[in-house]
């Protein structure tokens, strides 16, 4: 499933079986921190401090997280090492051909493994949020077909060679690695509950019944996952979490599920023609470089201080859908929102600050529109939505529904001199423009919207307006609080 991501993967560090990221690290400084590499952070006084090495416990940055955050990581540690020796300790031993399938496991996952090295580092050091390392085409195989004792041998070498491709902290490795081992202890116990398996003479309904048993264990493989680095990212969240920052977006999730089928067909493949697990390898080298290219398409198309679409992805995106709205004649508006007085924020508490503010905003209107809605950064403290299939009193509805949210926000941040503080109270102007009443093109509905925000400006600003047509302002106005 997931790491804690590049940046920081939902797993820390690069998590597990897939594979995603490591909670993001550190939380707000204390007085006089130390950082990662054991040396005075940048508000120490300049005394002279005690250098430690960074894999000194005392050095770690999980100090200074909230104590709910340390306390459920050593919680969930603790749980997950008590079942897996319980497990352990009454695990079959292995046979011979339990050691020829580990050897071909091993083989499998360390060509995979060397061979996307590099690209593996670039996919973490773009990923923000969550990270599949589709490791789990080896150690899911590993959970179904081999004793316990050989499968957390398998994810052991999986760690262990991700710890020098991922060189995340200490304690966020090991929470990842103990996250592999106990998702794959308790997709093993579930795959043997339903044992025994001889999948070289099914008849009938067998094979059905085999292949919702796979299911089975493959949701319990990806559910544990999702408990342990879920819960830890939504914790050292340092805004508040959503679905997509915690359990990945729904590409992210589509690539987990491809992977754990192709670790079930890795499986199959290994005992029924071990040879043909040479075949999983290739597979996974090419599908690691194809997943690295939709990450790079999807960065171009995204902006990558707030996490919406860019100009450019917004753009072609917002065409496709004027042009289906252009055929099917259905309703569509364009909402350009204008944060108020955004540099009065940079001026008062600085540009980090003010790039919170960008980022609440943005993940604001991600929540308060539909899935169809196009959410994309124009530019500054300005943000765009394209509402396709909508009707004028719905974008009405719509743009009075963001400007309130977006006035409620209470936004946590730091001042200039690095102290917590929060942000309220911020206003917008909101110009609204209808398809094709005030345009029939992209452009002239930008136009349009743009026209409408300056005269919000000027008519004393949190408010909505929609465009003139042939100069004469449209019914309503004006909407909201002035």
């Amino acid at each position: 499933m997931p790491a804690v991501p590049g940046n920081a993967p939902r797993r820390p560090d690069g998590a597990a079986g897939t594979g995603r990221p490591p909670a993001a690290e550190p939380g707000p400084a204390r007085r006089e921190p130390v950082t990662e590499s054991g040396r005075p952070g940048p508000e120490s006084d300049g005394t002279a401090k005690t250098e430690r090495h960074p894999y000194d416990p005392r050095a770690w940055a999980l100090w200074n997280r909230p104590a709910r955050f340390v306390a459920f990581l050593f919680g969930m540690e603790a749980l997950a090492a008590v079942i897996i020796v319980l497990a352990f300790t009454h695990s079959a031993v292995p046979g011979g051909s339990d050691w020829i399938r580990f050897a071909i496991l091993a083989a499998g996952a360390t060509v995979h493994i060397q061979l996307t090295q590099r690209q593996e580092e670039r996919r973490r050091d773009r990923t923000r949020t969550v990270l599949i390392d589709l490791t789990a085409v080896w150690t899911f195989p590993a959970t179904v077909i081999l004793p316990l004792s050989l499968t957390l041998s398998i994810i052991a070498l999986v760690r262990i060679q991700h710890w020098y491709i991922a060189r995340r902290p200490a304690h966020n490795f090991v929470f990842s690695s103990i996250t592999h081992g106990i998702s794959g202890t308790l997709a093993y116990l579930t795959f043997t509950a339903f044992g025994p398996h001889d999948w070289g003479t099914m008849t009938g309904w067998e094979p059905v019944r085999e292949f919702g048993v796979l299911i089975v264990t493959g949701l319990v493989f990806e559910a544990v996952q999702i408990l342990y680095i879920g819960g830890i990212l939504a914790l050292g969240a340092s805004a508040k979490p959503t679905v997509s920052s915690v359990l990945g977006n729904k590409a992210d999730n589509l690539l987990e599920a491809i992977t754990i089928g192709l670790g079930a067909v890795t499986a199959i493949l290994l005992l029924i023609i071990p040879p043909m697990v040479a075949v999983m390898a290739v597979v996974t080298v090419v599908f690691n470089r194809l997943a690295e290219i939709d990450q790079l398409q999807d960065d171009v198309r995204t902006d990558p201080k707030t996490g919406v679409l860019n100009m450019r992805g917004w753009s072609e995106s917002a065409e496709r859908a004027l042009s289906r709205t252009a055929r099917s004649e259905d309703g569509l508006a364009l909402l350009m929102i204008d944060l108020d007085h955004f540099k009065w924020i940079n001026d008062t508490y600085g540009h980090p600050a003010g790039d919170d503010v960008l980022r609440d905003v943005a993940q604001t209107l991600d929540e308060v529109t539909r899935p169809a809605d196009l959410v994309g950064r124009f530019g500054g403290e300005e943000f765009l939505i394209l509402l396709p299939e909508i009707d004028e009193s719905s974008a009405e509805q719509a743009a009075e529904r963001v400007r309130l949210a977006i006035a409620e926000l209470h936004i946590a941040t730091t001042d200039k001199r690095g102290g917590k503080t929060t942000i309220a109270g911020r206003t917008t102007s909101i110009g609204a423009a209808l398809f094709p009443r005030h345009g029939e093109t992209l452009e002239q509905l930008l136009h349009a919207a743009d026209a409408a925000v300056y005269e919000a400006k000027e008519g004393g600003r949190n408010q909505v307006r929609f465009a003139r047509l042939n100069g004469r302002a449209e019914p309503p106005e004006e909407l909201g609080g002035g």
